[in-house]
Formats: C-alpha cells, structure tokens, sequence
C-alpha cells in the first residue's frame, strides 16, 4: 500500500514489499522496537516482515496525546 491514510481493518496484513526489505531504515526500525512498544491490537512478524490488525484501538490503547477536538475543528471547516 501506498497511501498514507489507508484504512486498515482487523484481520488486515501489512507487509514490506520485497524490494524494499533491505532498506537500512526498515531494517533499524524492526531492530529498534521492542515487543512492549507495540500496540496491543497489533501483532508483528519480524521474519517476514508483515504486521496484522487484530482488532480496532480503543482510544485509551493509544498512548499518543491527541485532542480530538482539534481534529473535528479542522475538518468541519
């Protein structure tokens, strides 16, 4: 996939496309994540590469500061 704002749902597989699995930068990124900074409703495959959605994020599963008020402000312009 090559669109950024794709909207994945559970039971979705995302995977590195081949020609791209030697990228130094993939390849650092996989290295650098440890298996409890990966959200709960994710898994990972390192081997090959690829991550699942196995269910929707429930907004206190993301530990990123959002405010959504900001998000619908922005969009009902």
């Amino acid at each position: 996939m090559n669109i950024p704002s794709y909207k994945t749902r559970p039971g979705d597989v995302v995977a590195v496309r081949e020609k791209s699995r030697k990228s130094p930068f993939i390849i650092a990124s996989l290295e650098s994540k440890s298996d409890d900074q990966i959200p709960e409703w994710l898994t990972v495959d390192r081997e090959a590469m690829s991550g699942s959605v196995t269910q929707a994020p429930m907004r206190d599963s993301i530990q990123t500061p959002i405010n959504e008020q900001l998000i619908v402000e922005l969009y009902s312009k």
